[in-house]
């Protein structure tokens, strides 16, 4: 939680980055510009075949909600989420598996795991960045139907309250829904349903994955938190490109201090079926034609900050 954040150099990094904006071509407009961001978190996942992730790092989420929580964890999800190493284990080479399985009874497991720590957050004037290298569930089509994988953060006062949503902030990194071949950004604030968030649908985009399908291979997903300039923004990258931002100025100065001005804890989870938002893509419920055991894969997570 407490961390020891590097200055050395940031000066001539950001001298650099703004005579790059100069020179570099029109098409590199969405490339990410160099940031001088220390790294405060990282977990490569490098356990044992069959183990679980490090305790130190990671709470195992299990059931079907938090204890007094909402149930089906508040989306309508159709999975009990276990701590059994059959839905979640490092693969021995550097790698997470989730992975959702179906009984002989047509029910649904899967796994969900959050950080221990609460604090990821930009200090004032800095920056923060959240990332990792994922492969989606590789399946597509009617195989597909109910795979929700993710990869998001909630605001810390989410932790041990579980009501408070959306107001203390949801940023989804990485969310895709039936193995269609693009991935959506999503932040969730202020209140529900409307507000100025447009809940429960939250302020979105979505995008393909560059150059192959997000499903058939790994990419890195990213979210930049930055708080350096007198609008401060959220941006949201895949492969090293932007695809969606939301501006304080979007939402009012209360609203984006309560979504963003504090720390937030980090998610990974593969649901199966639920609600996710009827705007962006009109989740579908698991069927007979819904393919089991198939795993999102991480390859990493890291947390830097300015």
């Amino acid at each position: 939680m407490n961390s020891t954040l590097r200055r050395t150099l940031f000066g001539g990094c950001a001298a650099f980055a703004a005579i790059a904006a100069l020179t570099l071509p029109t098409a590199q407009a969405e490339e990410e510009p160099p940031t001088a961001l220390a790294e405060v978190f990282r977990d490569d996942f490098d356990g044992g075949a069959g183990t679980p992730p490090s305790d130190a790092n990671w709470i195992i989420d299990t059931g079907t909600s938090y204890p007094g929580g909402p149930a089906n964890w508040g989306t309508g999800e159709r999975q009990t989420y276990t701590a059994n190493a059959d839905n979640l284990q490092q693969d021995g080479s550097g790698n997470l598996t989730i992975t959702p399985r179906r009984d002989g009874s047509g029910n649904w497991t899967s796994a969900r795991i959050e950080t221990q720590r609460t604090n990821f957050e930009a200090p004032e004037g800095g920056k923060m960045r959240i990332e990792a290298r994922i492969q989606m569930p590789n399946v597509s089509g009617n195989e597909a139907l109910g795979y929700w994988p993710a990869f998001w953060t909630l605001g810390d006062a989410y932790r041990g309250n579980y009501w408070n949503w959306p107001g203390i902030g949801e940023f989804d990194i990485m969310e895709n829904v039936n193995g269609i071949n693009k991935v959506w950004g999503v932040l969730h604030c202020g209140t529900a349903p409307g507000g100025p968030c447009n809940e429960n649908n939250g302020i979105g985009a979505n995008r393909e994955c560059p150059d192959s399908a997000c499903q058939s291979g790994f990419h890195t997903y990213a979210l930049e938190l930055d708080r350096t300039g007198g609008d401060e923004q959220l941006r949201w990258y895949v492969d090293g490109q932007q695809y969606h931002s939301v501006s304080e100025s979007q939402l009012g100065a209360e609203t984006w201090a309560n979504a963003t001005h504090h720390g937030h804890f980090i998610l990974l989870n593969v649901a199966m079926g639920g609600a996710f938002p009827d705007g962006v893509a009109g989740h579908a419920t698991p069927t007979d034609a819904t393919k089991p055991g198939v795993p999102m894969v991480v390859d990493y997570v890291s947390v830097q900050q300015s």
